[in-house]
């Protein structure tokens, strides 16, 4: 059903990409793009949200200086900062972690991206709020 999904929206993208309008998309989009994004890269090429075909897709949504912008990428090009931990083995405790919420945006945005946060307290879920600072 995800990749259905996946297939569906990605020219939903491409056509608000086009629009010449300007757009802000939050949620949990349960998709790392890169090894800076998970914890245990290795052991998790195998669980959905680290698939290949997963992080092609997301990565191609938000490709170099053609698609949307990564506002956490942006800012921390490096950085390795999570959003979602899981309820098993202290996760959260230990930092082992994924990221999984995004604020993507279109490129006209992306001089307006200033800071990012992650609130990991108090804690709602499994997922810590994702915000993001824009200038005017």
């Amino acid at each position: 059903m995800k990749f259905k999904v996946m297939a569906w929206f990605k020219p939903v993208l491409d056509d608000w990409l086009a629009s010449g309008r300007e757009y802000v998309l939050c949620g949990d989009w349960n998709i790392v793009r890169s090894r800076l994004d998970i914890k245990n890269w290795t052991s998790n090429q195998k669980n959905s949200g680290c698939l290949p075909p997963e992080r092609e897709w997301l990565n191609g949504v938000c490709a170099e200086n053609t698609g949307w912008v990564d506002t956490y990428r942006t800012l921390e090009p490096e950085g390795e900062d999570y959003t979602w931990w899981s309820n098993r083995g202290a996760a959260r405790a230990k930092n082992v972690g994924w990221r999984v919420d995004y604020q993507i945006v279109t490129p006209g945005l992306r001089d307006r991206i200033k800071a990012w946060s992650v609130a990991p307290t108090p804690r709602f879920s499994d997922h810590a709020p994702y915000t993001v600072d824009y200038a005017l």
